[in-house]
């Protein structure tokens, strides 16, 4: 049996998996994840989930040439109606718009397709604000994040747990303590939702690249608007204009990595 090799990117979420989980991989592509979890043991079984008629033949063929086809089921369907109630302890789903994750999870938890996870591993490719507002309000706290930087594209991975108030992990305590990390003028919520509230404590260089990179967008934007004869073309000139200023202050004081 060969170990498939993994992206940097499906790298870090494979060593996010706890050891010898129930994982199911949503959106599973090659179902890559799901063999590279299977055979280093931090899987002890697998759901591939796929819902594109070409990447489901390919994860089959992939988890049948790997002689795993006793421990990982590829299925075909839309997000998590692939899946059983209490079948899988941890999700993965990866390569998708923040939006588009949160309403997969949204429409599973109504199904009752959430029971018995522990662990969502998350990687979404824009939108990771919307993902974490989801988590929030729904009770999940992220435990971890990650940002790296591969083959030019910048990808964040979250790590999210069920709240759970006996032992302290809440969403209350993470946001509460992230906020206190801007010193004499706390984060506000909204910057930590599009920032991550471990992210903005721990920066790295692809963290501020990325935010010198989204001020220059929002720089652009703002001198679009500046041509538009509506009236909200200045409201929201404005409204751009504060979060630059804001997201600029914030990288100001954040801590820089040393060479």
């Amino acid at each position: 049996m060969n170990n498939v090799k993994l992206s940097q990117r499906l790298g870090l979420l494979l060593e996010q998996i706890p050891r010898g989980s129930k994982l199911a991989d949503i959106g599973s592509d090659h179902a890559l994840l799901p063999l590279a979890a299977v055979q280093t043991g931090r899987a002890a079984s697998a759901v591939a989930g796929e819902v594109n008629p070409g990447p489901f033949r390919a994860a089959q063929k992939a988890v049948q040439d790997a002689g795993l086809t006793g421990r990982i089921s590829v299925r075909r369907g839309d997000g998590l109606e692939v899946l059983r109630p209490e079948e899988a302890d941890c999700i993965t789903i990866a390569g998708m718009g923040g939006a588009l994750i949160a309403s997969i999870l949204n429409r599973g938890s109504l199904e009752g397709k959430l029971g018995g996870v522990r662990t969502l591993l998350l990687q979404p490719n824009v939108g990771e604000d919307i993902l974490r507002r989801w988590l929030l309000d729904n009770g999940w706290v992220l435990t971890a994040e990650a940002l790296l930087e591969e083959d030019g594209k910048r990808y964040e991975v979250l790590t999210a747990v069920p709240e759970d108030k006996d032992t302290g992990v809440t969403n209350e305590s993470l946001y509460a303590d992230a906020a206190k990390a801007g010193g004499e003028r706390p984060y506000r919520m909204d910057m930590l939702l599009n920032m991550g509230p471990w992210l903005i404590r721990q920066p790295n260089p692809v963290f501020f690249a990325k935010w010198q990179d989204e001020i220059s967008k929002l720089e652009r934007i703002r001198k679009s608007l500046s041509h538009s004869e509506q009236e909200s073309a200045e409201s929201k000139r404005s409204e751009i204009g504060e979060f630059i200023q804001e997201i600029t202050e914030v990288l100001a004081c954040l801590p820089k990595d040393k060479p």
